[in-house]
């Protein structure tokens, strides 16, 4: 049920953002398209579901949904650059720096990124709802959440000592769960509510899609994550499977997923279908 529901999100936005990059030209529009080809657009979803919790217009909330789809792919084709994660494949496919160029792939992120606050700007809202949409996407994409907690992350890579639990969830909380909280709160920035039960939600949900990501790592199938698996491993890198063994991280992840669904009793039955993400986000194979 709940696949048919994501499925039917991910068609709808894989289409309107198709749509707004159509005018890109030559191989840079090319590869922009190739790089927001596929994946689930979980975050996306999220976006269409609080918008349609807070009764919000179709054409705002598509726009809303296609940008942060472009700002998550920008920051996949910079993530897997050499000179980050240095990864071959993505969403079972060659990499953009793989099947273009390094150059190209830079390129290609930089555009994303300017695209998705082009959306954001014409969106069909009040001016000072737009420049709040545009704002907190600013602070959760920059240098205060997802790019410092990619530069956490990298600087993990060589730190003496491994990450503790705790620096852990303060680098995932800015590489992964700043743009969940985005897309979580994004319907009710849009409709004037008070966004507070969903950025709940959307904290615990990032922090239990990351362990998932992490257990995924260890025992997921290349085949199923469409990238390489065991890389954390392989590179003796601190994550929750690491310190908190398998097992531990799996009921870290259930209560992560139950405290998510707590945060959405404001909102009762009509909050079902991000319930039912917050425990695709834990039982997901890739």
């Amino acid at each position: 049920m709940f696949d048919a529901v994501l499925s039917d999100a991910a068609k709808a936005v894989s289409v309107h953002l198709a749509q707004t990059l159509a005018p890109y030209e030559g191989s840079l529009g090319d590869a922009m398209r190739y790089a927001c080809h596929g994946g689930k657009r979980l975050r996306a979803f999220l976006v269409l579901e609080g918008a349609r919790l807070h009764a919000v217009p179709t054409a705002p909330a598509l726009d809303a949904a296609a940008a942060i789809e472009a700002i998550h792919a920008y920051s996949l084709v910079h993530d897997d650059l050499p000179s980050m994660d240095d990864d071959d494949l993505r969403r079972g496919l060659p990499t953009v720096h793989v099947k273009w160029d390094e150059a190209t792939g830079i390129l290609v992120g930089d555009a994303l990124q300017s695209h998705a606050f082009a959306l954001l700007a014409g969106m069909e809202l009040s001016e000072a709802r737009r420049l709040s949409l545009i704002s907190g996407m600013a602070q959760a994409a920059g240098g205060d959440g997802m790019v410092l907690g990619q530069a956490l992350d990298i600087a993990a890579e060589t730190a003496e000592a491994p990450l503790t639990l705790d620096q852990i969830k303060r680098l995932q909380a800015k590489k992964t769960g700043a743009l969940f909280e985005w897309s979580a709160t994004a319907g009710a920035v849009m409709a004037g509510a008070d966004p507070a039960p969903l950025a709940s939600y959307a904290h615990a949900l990032g922090l239990a899609f990351q362990i998932a990501d992490d257990i995924l790592d260890v025992e997921g199938d290349e085949a199923q994550t469409g990238k390489r698996v065991q890389k954390d491993v392989e590179a003796g890198k601190a994550t929750f499977v690491s310190l908190m063994g398998l097992e531990a991280a799996r009921r870290a992840a259930q209560s992560l997923a139950e405290e998510a669904c707590d945060a959405l009793r404001p909102y009762g039955a009509d909050a079902e279908n991000l319930r039912q993400a917050a425990r695709f986000v834990i039982s997901r194979q890739g």
